[in-house]
């Protein structure tokens, strides 16, 4: 993603609620990561689930050290590396078997390669990163987002954009994901930036964008 401009203005035109959001946090500085391959942005991925960012990046690091030759393991390294060599890093065999099977997809080219994966829609990179052992849509989607650059993912099962939305419109009730893909609609093709500023409202107080506490997003203006 690079110019973002057509994406602010089509969000601040929607509703008064997302427009004080934008005002409040600022601009967009949403970065992608694309000199990684579909691969190591997947196994990073695997890694870190269900772990905090600190003893996720020890192992991370642990398992690359396996390897001091190389920047990044290769699907062939991991493969070819024993599981007990694996979980010594610190993996779990639940994650050891789906590195393996995330190695094994790559080299069948299940996984597509970075050349191969830009020219794929959402849907399609979607269904099929989701066969790997360990990988869901919301993965897949977080590789869309900060990995591809693509500008309209929409995360509705992601914790932290249906926390931000609730706070944004001053619910009681965090909006279920059926209920966000509905109200999500009205930002196509820019629901990557609503997921970012739905993140960052989290930076900031509950009462610095509730201006329409007693109003839920169906009740806002266009204008």
């Amino acid at each position: 993603m690079t110019d973002l401009t057509p994406a602010i203005k089509h969000l601040q035109r929607s509703d008064k609620t997302i427009r004080e959001l934008i005002r409040k946090v600022g601009a967009c500085t949403l970065q992608t990561q694309r000199h990684r391959s579909p691969f190591e942005a997947l196994m990073q991925s695997i890694v870190y689930q269900q772990l905090n960012g600190i003893a996720a990046s020890t192992i991370f690091g642990r398992v690359k050290a396996i390897y001091p030759r190389r920047r990044f393991p290769r699907p062939e390294d991991i493969l070819a590396t024993l599981d007990e060599k694996l979980r010594a890093a610190g993996l779990s065999r639940a994650k050891v078997a789906a590195i393996k099977d995330l190695a094994d997809k790559t080299l069948q080219g299940v996984v597509p390669s970075s050349r191969t994966i830009i020219a794929l829609s959402d849907l399609e990179i979607i269904e099929r990163l989701t066969v790997v052992r360990g990988i869901g849509p919301w993965t897949v989607q977080m590789l869309l987002i900060f990995h591809l650059g693509r500008t309209d993912v929409w995360p509705v099962t992601d914790y932290g954009v249906r926390r931000g939305f609730a706070q944004s419109y001053g619910l009681a009730d965090l909006p279920s994901p059926k209920e966000l893909i509905e109200l999500g609609e009205k930002w196509r093709p820019h629901r990557t930036v609503a997921a970012w500023y739905f993140w960052r409202a989290l930076d900031l107080p509950d009462d610095r964008i509730r201006d329409q506490k007693t109003k839920g997003p169906r009740d806002q203006d266009k204008s």
